[in-house]
């Protein structure tokens, strides 16, 4: 501690509980419940409930989640409303805590519900609405607030504010770090094979096949990541960089089919302005809300040990910070190339890295007669199941056990060993499991995997197995 004028200067502990407009933090809570009650009307509306929970006959499950599983048919529908029932319940701020925690709980169920819907906005919305339990964002523009005028406040801790920015900034930040590699900014890869795709689009549809213009467009999107967020933290940049948030995420919107994910992340966004940034906005509608609007925030109470609650909650939310810093990492403990064997990819916001295309078969040896029979996945799976399945190898695996298991239901006992052929940002087909190991002898681990055979950018396929798969 230092004095400057007379006066001491604050820590980092005393900063962080200083109070601040909750202005942006009740506009976060709106647009984030409004945003979630569009997701699930729309996945109800596309049938996505029954086609990805209710009629697939088996579900690929995270590492140490393979108890979750769906409910009958009608409980899923059911399971949605109550979805759908907190997220309007979250946004107009009534019964906000019980809301925030069923929105989370019956959200992160969804997500655990199937592996092979996985996308990074989902595991996003579990954590903002894991953290919304035990932020206070309805003490002001709420239902709770005007029931309870006790609860109402014009300002909430600083922290919060900084734990939101935090969660948001570090989305963009490890996107812009994992796209630093050579598929990304060297072979403007797979934005080429996406872009390609659009060459239908009035005007800009010719340039889009061009190989400088998938580079180019790969360099932008590694930069924009890498210096969006410091660009939203000085006040001399944030407009301009909120208005680059905004085209970048309307295009990728347009161009790919990636969910909700760029209007959240829009929104979102709009935490790193100002805390009292809505009220100006709000005030040309509403009398009543410019009167509400505090001249000066309440000076900051003069500093005061730290009592119990405010160390556990300190060291919860360093906790939580280490966490969110060290998953994205964790993909350097792992040898080789991880966007290849997907160990430590998922949960690590390694976005729009990879396009994939696997095609696998399995050989099923059965022990007792010798015989050998080459089993289809699309018997067991649905098309978009069969699709992710064959390019994942941990999905690999999973399935191998199912056949098994199937098997072993039959009486039979066999082994299982998989013919599995990926194609990675374009290179030729390689095959990606060792086809001599038999699955089923395998046990699926957070350690590395040495049955998966690595990208060998050197090696060249076989005329053959280029052909065939």
């Amino acid at each position: 501690m230092t004095a400057t004028d007379g006066a001491p200067r604050e820590s980092l502990v005393e900063r962080l509980f200083r109070p601040a407009d909750i202005a942006s933090l009740a506009a976060f809570r709106i647009l984030f419940g409004a945003l979630m009650l569009v997701s699930i009307v729309r996945f109800w509306a596309n049938g996505w409930i029954r086609d990805f929970y209710i009629t697939p006959p088996l579900h690929f499950h995270y590492f140490g989640f393979s108890w979750v599983s769906p409910w009958p048919s009608a409980g899923m529908y059911a399971h949605f409303v109550v979805l759908g029932l907190a997220s309007a319940l979250v946004m107009v701020g009534l019964f906000y805590r019980a809301a925030a925690a069923v929105l989370f709980v019956a959200f992160t169920y969804v997500e655990l519900l199937e592996k092979a819907t996985y996308l990074n906005h989902y595991y996003l919305i579990s954590l903002l609405s894991f953290l919304m339990i035990f932020l206070p964002l309805h003490r002001a523009a709420s239902i709770d607030a005007w029931r309870n005028p006790a609860l109402a406040s014009q300002t909430a801790p600083a922290w919060v504010l900084a734990l939101l920015r935090f969660q948001i900034g570090a989305v963009y930040v490890f996107a812009g770090i994992a796209k630093l590699g050579p598929d990304w900014l060297l072979r403007g890869e797979p934005l080429g094979i996406w872009l390609s795709a659009h060459t239908d689009i009035p005007l800009v549809g010719p340039f889009l096949a061009e190989r400088w213009v998938a580079r180019a467009a790969s360099f932008v999107g590694a930069a924009f990541d890498l210096t969006v967020v410091f660009f939203l933290l000085r006040d001399r940049t944030r407009r301009f960089a909120y208005a680059a948030v905004l085209g970048f995420h309307f295009v990728t919107g347009m161009l790919f089919p990636i969910g909700v994910f760029p209007w959240i992340m829009s929104a979102s966004a709009l935490i790193f302005f100002p805390p009292s940034w809505p009220r100006p906005l709000l005030a040309r509608f509403s009398r009543r809300f410019v009167r509400s609007i505090p001249e000066d925030l309440p000076a900051p109470p003069p500093p005061r040990p730290l009592g119990t609650r405010r160390r556990i909650g300190i060291a919860l939310v360093a906790a939580h910070v280490i966490v969110q810093i060290a998953l994205p990492l964790r993909h350097f403990l792992y040898p080789g190339n991880t966007a290849w064997t997907e160990e430590g990819f998922r949960f690590a916001w390694r976005v729009m890295l990879v396009e994939k295309l696997g095609f696998v078969e399995l050989r099923v040896h059965e022990h007792a007669t010798g015989r050998t029979i080459h089993a289809d996945p699309s018997r067991w799976l649905t098309p978009l199941q069969t699709k992710m399945m064959a390019q994942a190898p941990d999905m690999i695996l999973e399935f191998a056990h199912h056949v098994a298991d199937d098997y072993a239901r039959r009486g039979k006992h066999v082994a299982v060993y998989a013919d599995a052929w990926v194609t990675m940002n374009g290179r030729p087909s390689r095959r990606i499991i060792d086809p001599n190991v038999d699955l089923t002898t395998v046990r699926d681990s957070l350690l590395p995997k040495p049955w998966i055979l690595p990208l060998d950018d050197n090696a060249v396929p076989s005329a053959t197995a280029s052909s065939q798969h």
